[in-house]
């Protein structure tokens, strides 16, 4: 489920790999690594879900920033009803009385 959090958080504003693990943390997701993020980000990218951009570091190196194209929204709309529909039946499964 992280490709369809970090098409979510990009489609908020345009960041950057260390910003999003920032934004992924406070939404609850916990500590998210690079080795994890980074390759969703280049999976993301490839399939044309979002664009990059190099810019120069504020005193240090530069960045990489990613925006969420209209292709990454048409994807993001597509995953959300999926999870929609997946947590939905899941719910009613945990939901059944259990009786002894």
């Amino acid at each position: 489920m992280l490709d369809p959090c970090v098409l979510a958080l990009v489609g908020d504003d345009e960041t950057y790999g260390y910003e999003l693990a920032g934004r992924l943390g406070d939404a609850g997701l916990g500590p998210v690594k690079g080795g994890s993020l980074y390759p969703s980000l280049a999976r993301l990218e490839k399939h044309g879900f979002l664009a990059s951009q190099w810019r120069a570091g504020d005193g240090g190196p530069g960045r990489k920033y990613y925006t969420l194209t209209d292709r990454g929204r048409s994807e993001l709309r597509e995953q959300s009803r999926i999870w929609a529909a997946f947590a939905s039946r899941v719910s009613s499964v945990l939901d059944v009385e259990v009786h002894p």
